[in-house]
């Protein structure tokens, strides 16, 4: 009888599970018209009762549906509807862990502290729930980024739907993560110490000791002879231009901070994550040409003299600066509120940045931080047709709702565990 009951745990746990999951779709073999849609083009432009042509997973047309031109395949009406590229969502540890609470399945941490040579994209689950739970909101492609250490790794850029990490991949080891220490620390209140904040008597020599090991791996990488060193091997696109430096950092003096040493280094491509404060150095970001990858708005400010709603205008103060601004995610439960990102966005376009700007944080500005923007991004002919149709604004909750999504022109499947409970329930509240 035990056994029994441990072979029917084992089948719901593991059977259940797969069967659970959507079959990737299959490589685009219909054409598609889709007509009558507001188009938002990701590039700050919106063509009203549209028409976007694709085939062979790339777009054709786009322009007027008042146009004399045939229509190919089979055209979607869309009249009423919105139509948006695909949201990209920069800085998320989507696929690397399933549930916090059971350490098997967290694997965007590894132990050490300088590991630029990790990558992420290994690690990377297709599988993941939480990552189909991401399509039925618009967001189709993603950065998958690693956590922890001083430098935590390599990230990689995939779409969300795949059979494998191969299959996901847009763009392979895309940027190295830095964690730029803290210049403040709060006392331990549980040893008696004052649980305020003070000063970081560790904060310079934490400084030097990323300075140390990149100025290490710039100098190995010159050398003729050597023994091989994996992580100051993983440096050599960074210090060539081909590879970006996310700096995680926080706090006007911290960015200044960051800027100035990767200057020193001579490593020019840099991304600023996170950001809070960084509207007070906007002359040294534009300065450099420094994006930003801001996090949520819906959070509280940084500092007690800081305006209550400055995290909701800092894309606006930004971008009215001339900087890149892209919208990235950090923090607890960062995984399953990817699903929001749009949401987030909302609130910046609802605080002075307006609804295409704000669409052009997770769409072409996006693609332009992480390097994809050649392809994607954008509703432009030569580009994937990665897109969805919604049936009102995708970036309020109550329009975000998707009648068809599409990656390089493969229609996917928008049902996922979380879909079949709300339609469970509904029928039942209905009744």
């Amino acid at each position: 009888m035990k056994n029994i009951i441990l072979y029917s745990l084992l089948y719901f746990l593991f059977i259940g599970n797969i069967v659970g999951q959507q079959t990737p779709a299959p490589k685009q073999t219909i054409d598609y018209s889709i007509e009558g849609a507001t188009a938002h083009i990701g590039n700050g432009t919106i063509i009203e009762n549209s028409l976007i042509m694709f085939s062979n997973g790339k777009i054709s047309f786009v322009g007027s549906a008042n146009s004399r031109i045939a229509r190919i395949g089979t055209v979607i009406n869309a009249n009423g509807k919105h139509i948006y590229p695909g949201f990209i969502a920069a800085n998320t540890t989507l696929g690397l862990a399933e549930i916090d609470a059971v350490r098997a399945t967290r694997d965007y941490d590894e132990v050490g502290s300088m590991l630029p040579h990790i990558r992420s994209i290994i690690a990377y689950n297709t599988e993941s729930r939480i990552v189909e739970s991401m399509r039925p909101n618009g967001v189709l492609i993603a950065q998958v980024t690693p956590r922890g250490g001083t430098i935590s790794g390599t990230s990689s850029v995939v779409r969300l739907d795949a059979w494998n990490w191969e299959d996901a991949i847009v763009k392979v080891d895309d940027a190295i993560h830095v964690n730029w220490p803290n210049n403040f620390s709060r006392g331990r209140w549980w040893r008696g110490e004052d649980p305020g904040l003070k000063p970081n008597k560790e904060y310079a020599k934490n400084c030097k000791k990323i300075s140390e090991f990149f100025t290490n791996g710039k100098n190995y990488l010159t050398e003729s002879t050597k023994n091989i060193n994996l992580p100051y091997e993983a440096l050599k696109d960074v210090f060539n231009g081909t590879k970006k430096v996310f700096i995680h950092v926080n706090g006007q003096n911290r960015i200044t901070d960051a800027i100035n040493l990767f200057e020193s280094l001579g490593i020019k491509k840099v991304v600023i994550v996170g950001g809070h404060e960084a509207e007070n150095v906007a002359n040294l970001l534009k300065l450099h040409n420094i994006p930003v990858v801001l996090e949520r708005a819906h959070r509280l400010p940084s500092s007690e003299d800081e305006d209550y709603d400055r995290p909701y205008r800092s894309a606006k103060i930004l971008s009215d600066a001339g900087i890149l601004v892209g919208l990235g995610m950090n923090g607890e439960m960062e995984r399953m509120n990817t699903r929001n990102l749009p949401f987030y966005a909302g609130t910046y376009a609802a605080h002075g940045l307006g609804t295409e700007k704000a669409v052009q944080l997770i769409t072409l500005n996006n693609a332009k931080i992480l390097g994809i923007d050649n392809f994607t991004g954008t509703l432009e002919v030569g580009k994937d047709a990665t897109l969805f149709i919604s049936n009102g604004d995708a970036l309020d909750m109550r329009g975000n709702v998707l009648i068809s999504a599409f990656i390089q022109g493969r229609k996917l499947s928008l049902e996922t565990h979380q879909t079949k409970l709300w339609k469970r329930y509904s029928k039942k509240y209905n009744n």
